[in-house]
């Protein structure tokens, strides 16, 4: 620990919670667009495609499904990969330019296939798959097809996942629609859009974008949420512009010096938030979040659970099965506290599905 950042003051646990959950827009809903919502949160978890949605019902105040699924349908939103190699959904003016941003770490992943690519050109792998979506959106299979023509000795997989690391490759609607069905078909970015891709912002600007929807945080923090190495060269240039602060192992934290910083008692209604959301997965340290007791229970082998949010940290997991709301909670909640879980369960459903009746019962979800 240096000398200034033994002087840093020191932001507990539940100070960190309460930050980070109001620049998460999880201490009271706001009255934000969804467009905003989505660009001030830099994207959102979408592995599947219900994600989004539940994220934004947690968030925003009279969020209805049909606002997302419209601006997915007009192009103002998309599905890409970025962040962690994992899909997200973006705005259109942050596909175009945080793709290019974490760039390094798809290279990075296409080095993880490279013995399946022996012999395989890779700008003309990136050529040819260009040209064969933009003809026509594909699924993967088709893309592994058609360039497994050209390489026959390759493997098809490895392929398949060099397009998708050297191309900003969209998914098209219908998917990702609310109450649509759609496999996934690709395209790039920039012939979905009408637009051409932008120079990635510089690591400063999108810092302090990161610091705005995600801090207090260290540098490590930011690099576990991008999936990116060596950002300290733009925290060092910053400094001058930035509050430090260290968390209770001494790790140095910055932030912007007029991010909010809510005092730590400050009420945190339960929410239900979806499997993978970035609130647990976009600090190396997510004991912010996540009780050191409750670590690893919010998914089983590859299967993540939906989470739910107790005072602030992580408390249960839930799940929608026909005509019921279904939660496990992983401790004692008391009596004042389950009657506020099944208000805000009750909340979302009639958010995401009103006029569906539900039953909302405590019982077990792991493991079924």
């Amino acid at each position: 620990m240096t000398k200034t950042t033994a002087s840093a003051p020191v932001l507990g646990t539940r100070a960190l919670n309460r930050a980070t959950l109001d620049r998460q827009l999880l201490l009271r809903r706001t009255a934000l667009s969804a467009k905003d919502a989505v660009g001030h949160l830099l994207g959102l978890q979408a592995q599947n495609v219900k994600p989004p949605y539940h994220a934004l019902a947690a968030r925003l105040d009279g969020f209805v499904p049909e606002e997302l699924s419209a601006l997915m349908a007009d192009r103002e939103v998309v599905r890409i990969v970025t962040m962690r190699s994992t899909i997200h959904t973006h705005t259109a003016d942050d596909c175009l330019t945080l793709r290019p941003f974490v760039q390094p770490a798809r290279d990075r992943e296409l080095g993880n296939f490279r013995t399946g690519l022996q012999g395989v050109d890779l700008d003309r792998l990136a050529a040819l798959a260009k040209e064969l979506v933009e003809t026509e959106p594909r699924t993967m299979k088709q893309l592994r097809e058609a360039l497994l023509t050209e390489w026959p000795d390759a493997d098809p997989q490895a392929l398949a996942i060099a397009a998708r690391c050297t191309l900003p490759l969209v998914q098209v609607t219908p998917r990702g629609l609310w109450g649509r069905s759609g496999q996934v078909a690709l395209t790039t970015a920039e012939h979905w859009l009408g637009r051409p891709a932008q120079e990635p912002p510089t690591p400063d600007a999108v810092v302090l974008r990161y610091l705005a929807a995600f801090g207090p945080a260290s540098v490590k923090d930011m690099q576990t949420w991008a999936g990116l190495t060596r950002l300290r060269e733009a925290f060092e240039r910053l400094r001058p512009r930035l509050l430090t602060f260290r968390d209770e192992n001494g790790v140095e934290l910055f932030d912007l010096p007029d991010a909010p910083r809510p005092a730590e008692d400050t009420p945190a209604p339960p929410r239900f938030l979806p499997e993978f959301d970035n609130l647990l997965l976009s600090h190396a340290d997510r004991t912010r979040v996540v009780p050191p007791q409750y670590w690893g229970r919010s998914w089983q082998g590859n299967q993540a659970h939906c989470t739910l949010l107790v005072d602030g940290f992580l408390a249960g997991v839930w799940r929608l099965e026909p005509g019921a709301l279904v939660i496990e909670v992983f401790g004692r909640l008391t009596k004042a506290q389950r009657a506020d879980v099944v208000e805000e369960g009750e909340r979302m459903l009639r958010t995401l599905h009103p006029g569906t009746p539900y039953d909302i019962r405590f019982g077990t979800v792991v493991g079924k």
